[in-house]
């Protein structure tokens, strides 16, 4: 099973941009289905967007245009870019690797087999 480690993050003011890292323990991460989940305080886990293994993206509809998703399978590693920050962007992002998804895109939580523990994002107004 994949490890995943999210670093970077941090906090900035709104309308600047962030930038995560998840680093994969495999090379073979990059077969799978690979997402960007974000957890606000008192709120439910959310889908952010997804990579497939051709390094194909697609956002939830509420977040395309501000987030990028991209990899880099030569340093096993997933990142996410959030611009035009938003104080609503505060959350804990969490990345996901879901070997079992065959047709890659944001689904239920519960089918992604691998979580890092979280990077803190925070949109400061």
């Amino acid at each position: 099973q994949v490890q995943l480690v999210e670093s970077g993050g941090g906090s900035a003011q709104a309308g600047g941009s962030l930038r995560l890292t998840c680093a994969a323990s495999q090379v073979t991460y990059n077969r799978y289905c690979m997402s960007w989940f974000r957890q606000a305080p008192g709120k439910e886990r959310e889908g952010v967007g997804y990579i497939n293994s051709a390094g194909n993206t697609g956002y939830a509809t509420s977040e395309e245009g501000r987030f990028i998703i991209s990899k880099d399978n030569a340093k096993k590693t997933l990142y996410l870019e959030i611009n035009s920050l938003k104080p609503e962007d505060t959350a804990m992002y969490y990345c996901a690797a879901g070997p079992g998804i065959g047709y890659c895109r944001l689904v239920d939580p519960a089918r992604y087999d691998s979580w890092g523990r979280g990077a803190q994002g925070t949109g400061s107004s």
